[in-house]
């Protein structure tokens, strides 16, 4: 996005246009924020296509229900200006407080000053805007999870292996938190060296495209990691397309249910599934807390779980109820 369309949507928030799309109604109303007014909480979500962003959506609004809350959700499809219009309309129907997951790096930090100077608490879900945090961060401790994806692949390698990253959007906190943790175990093993590494913005099929390059480019790939279980999945398509003997090792992030499902079937090696649904509780748990004017730890960080494809009864049990 370009300076001057970040400007531009800076200057919409100013305006304080309300707008309406793809936002959607769910739940009863009956806790009161500090002023007595029933609480109501808009969830901006980055792209319900994903079923990462979907886990939470849906733990958004059984959390919410079962407290009395009304939640009002839009989702941005990916884009961020879309995004920006859309909290701008929460801002004008002057909800109690904002569950936000960024679509993007870039102008993330936009919609969270113009809530600020409304006075509307944001809570920052998966994704943070570093210019702007909002008044709590809620993710996986990506930078610890990676780190222990890593030291598993180390450990398969028996330390030695080449080995080409699919990464997120690049500059999002995810990507950026992911790339950290795993070059940390790369870095106590000499023998692990990254050949090549290029964006596929978490997509599948942008996934396998990149992968499909990188087989071309580089015959000697031991190792396949999708930054999100989608990209490992598009990985998967393309070296299983290419007949690479031996295959290589592919592991993911995420634990979406694609990705636990693939690493069931053995599809793909490992993943590590985060807790959606603890992370959506704790969402409008903190929204709650912040509507009356009480207070919430700044970061939130919770543990991921390391899946592999030798434990098929762990992965029924992600299936059958995600954590």
């Amino acid at each position: 996005m370009s300076t001057r369309k970040i400007a531009v949507l800076s200057l919409a928030f100013a305006a304080a246009i309300p707008l309406s799309a793809c936002n959607r109604d769910s739940s009863a109303t009956s806790a009161a924020d500090s002023g007595g007014k029933p609480v109501v909480i808009g969830l901006a979500v980055a792209n319900l296509q994903a079923d990462f962003f979907n886990q939470i959506k849906q733990s958004v609004e059984a959390e919410a229900s079962a407290k009395g809350v009304k939640v009002q959700v839009s989702d941005a499809g990916g884009d961020s200006a879309t995004q920006v219009n859309q909290i701008q309309d929460f801002i004008s129907r002057q909800v109690s407080a904002i569950i936000y997951i960024p679509a993007g790096a870039t102008a993330a930090g936009v919609p969270v000053k113009a809530a600020q100077r409304a006075n509307i608490p944001v809570i920052n879900v998966d994704r943070n805007a570093p210019d702007a945090p909002g008044k709590t961060f809620i993710a996986t401790d990506s930078v610890a999870a990676a780190k222990t994806l890593g030291d598993w692949v180390v450990k398969q390698q028996g330390g030695k292996g080449n080995i080409a990253i699919l990464q997120g959007q690049i500059g999002t906190t995810p990507q950026v938190d992911r790339q950290k943790g795993f070059q940390e175990a790369l870095n106590a093993a000499p023998g692990m060296k990254v050949i090549a590494q290029q964006p596929a913005d978490w997509a599948q099929d942008k996934g396998f495209n990149v992968a499909q390059d990188m087989i071309q480019a580089h015959q000697n790939i031991n190792v396949f990691w999708g930054q999100a279980d989608a990209m490992a999945l598009g990985a998967a398509q393309a070296a299983s397309n290419a007949n690479l003997n031996p295959k290589p090792l592919i592991v993911g992030f995420d634990g979406d249910k694609a990705g636990i499902q693939a690493v069931r079937d053995g599809k793909i090696d490992a993943t590590m599934v985060q807790q959606t649904q603890l992370m959506g509780r704790l969402a409008v748990d903190a929204a709650i807390k912040l509507a009356k004017g009480e207070q919430v730890p700044a970061q939130q960080l919770q543990t991921a779980t390391l899946l592999t494809k030798a434990d098929r009864a762990k992965a029924d049990e992600f299936l059958a109820k995600h954590p």
